[in-house]
């Protein structure tokens, strides 16, 4: 399943590219891409959800104040 995320106060390409690598880690996560230019991140796992604090986390943690939000 693919899903796509917004990516609030992020202002760092550096720091994207960042958390893109490490949520790739995740055994959970086939693929995951942020595209800064949008500020989005597309996910594919079996359930996204299920990893968006997981994600969160990594992100804040490489980025402060960067919030992962579900894209409407």
């Amino acid at each position: 399943m693919k899903k796509t995320y917004k990516m609030i106060d992020l202002d760092c390409a550096n720091c994207a590219a960042k958390m893109e690598s490490r949520i790739n880690q995740l055994e959970e996560v086939s693929d995951a891409t942020i595209t800064f230019a949008t500020k989005q991140l597309r996910v594919s796992a079996k359930n996204p959800d299920a990893l968006l604090n997981e994600i969160q986390e990594i992100c804040a943690g490489i980025e402060v104040g960067v919030q992962v939000v579900e894209k409407k």
